[in-house]
């Protein structure tokens, strides 16, 4: 793992900052970005749609960065979004071989910086895959969902960029992946949200669908046999019990049988 402050390899590469973009431009892109991934941001749009999206405004917005990709699921990791999809293997080598600078982000909850060919010995199968793939720097900046007055501060994935330059990256560009990570991070907890939302709208919609069923069974049953309505809804209970069939479903066959043909 390399600081972010470390000087140049043995590559003859310039030291991190060289011929680099005035900072304020740098920030002034970053924020450009953020604005316009902001506007089109969708309330119902899939997790992995936004998380794509923002994949790739990172990957135009960082100086050096070659490519981005999103991390989610730290219990199960699995690569959510990838500005260019080839460098999804060298995130699955990591998750496979549980190691690597983007699980070391996770675990550490702190931004790690690493040069491709200084890490054989930690991560050796993180070091083949990307020099595999021609990447030579990597920052992986974790995705956590900020402490509120009832939980801790969770982690919920990891930001990744590839570089095909060794000195790519500085403390800048830790500070602007801060800011997609925060964007990163609100979009992860209101997918989770919306999903909540749609099942108990959709648990609703089925428990009100299935009243409807039961008491027009009833009905059948109460014009039938002239008997009141608690015991036509004893007499579903009595045949759901002895079929070992849901309520509904008996209802349902019942107003089947007796549907016009």
């Amino acid at each position: 793992m390399d600081d972010l402050t470390t000087p140049p390899g043995p590559h003859g590469e310039h030291a991190p900052g060289a011929d680099r973009q005035d900072p304020l431009d740098r920030l002034d892109e970053a924020t450009s970005a953020l604005m316009m991934l902001r506007d089109g941001f969708s309330a119902e749009e899939p997790l992995d749609d936004v998380l794509q999206r923002l994949a790739e405004t990172a990957t135009r917005a960082i100086q050096d960065a070659d490519a981005v990709t999103i991390t989610v699921n730290p219990e199960q990791p699995r690569t959510a979004a990838a500005s260019d999809a080839s460098l999804v293997e060298i995130d699955e080598k990591q998750y496979s071989a549980d190691r690597g600078p983007c699980l070391e982000a996770a675990r550490t909850l702190r931004a790690v910086r690493a040069v491709v060919g200084d890490n054989r010995t930690s991560w050796p199968e993180f070091d083949a895959a990307a020099e595999q793939h021609g990447v030579r720097a990597y920052l992986s900046v974790p995705i956590v969902l900020p402490a509120s007055d009832h939980s801790d501060a969770r982690h919920m994935g990891s930001l990744n960029i590839y570089s095909h330059t060794g000195t790519a990256f500085d403390p800048f560009d830790e500070g602007l992946m801060r800011l997609f990570t925060t964007a990163a991070s609100a979009a992860i907890d209101n997918a989770h949200r919306w999903q909540r939302s749609r099942e108990q709208i959709t648990h609703l919609e089925t428990a009100l669908l299935s009243r409807a069923v039961i008491d027009q069974a009833k009905g059948v049953l109460m014009a039938v046999h002239s008997c009141t309505a608690d015991e036509a809804f004893a007499m579903l209970v009595q045949r759901s019990q002895n079929e070992n069939v849901k309520l509904r479903e008996v209802a349902q066959r019942l107003l089947d049988s007796v549907a016009p043909g």
